[in-house]
């Protein structure tokens, strides 16, 4: 027997047939579903000193299970002492059973280890129904040993729907378990 992901049995079990109720979908390929998730990671201190990016690459490919990759500056800027190629941040983008795992561990692990967590705020919708969410700091995640760190760095997660609108959004992650505040 195959294994699935407890999100994506979830999706198609109970989050597909809520949202066909709630928004009056007639096909179940209206429904709106995730398509991706990007992990980004900002890491300008690697400017004067390499080893940062080594290291954020180790980090981020321990939290998201896959390889990740150093992105790249696109043109100098003389105030930041910034060249043109230099690695400035780390990336990764997660699709598939990937996907549904690392949502699963950021739902039910991750989150509620973050300091004085009152929800997730929904500001974070950029209008065609994707989501960003921002955390300060990278030891949430039960991969990172604490006493290895060097620096505390923050990410960036974002969530690719096939949402029309950011109310669907909303109800998809509500309904996978995304903590929003009241």
């Amino acid at each position: 027997m195959a294994y699935t992901p407890r999100l994506k049995e979830k999706y198609t079990r109970e989050i597909v047939p809520a949202l066909m109720a709630q928004f009056n979908f007639k096909s179940t390929m209206q429904v709106p579903k995730m398509t991706k998730i990007c992990l980004n990671q900002g890491l300008g201190i690697a400017i004067t000193d390499r080893k940062y990016i080594e290291t954020g690459i180790n980090e981020m490919t321990m939290i998201a299970g896959q390889k990740a990759v150093a992105t790249k500056s696109r043109k100098d800027i003389s105030n930041f002492k910034l060249r043109k190629g230099n690695p400035i941040g780390v990336r990764v983008t997660l699709r598939g059973e990937r996907m549904y795992e690392f949502l699963d561990r950021l739902i039910s692990v991750s989150i509620p280890r973050i300091r004085d967590f009152r929800g997730i705020s929904d500001k974070g919708f950029d209008g065609r129904g994707n989501y960003t969410l921002g955390i300060a700091e990278q030891i949430i995640f039960p991969e990172i040993d604490i006493d290895k760190i060097s620096k505390l760095n923050g990410m960036d997660i974002t969530f690719v729907t096939t949402a029309r609108n950011d109310r669907e959004a909303y109800a998809l992650l509500k309904e996978f378990g995304l903590p929003f505040k009241k």
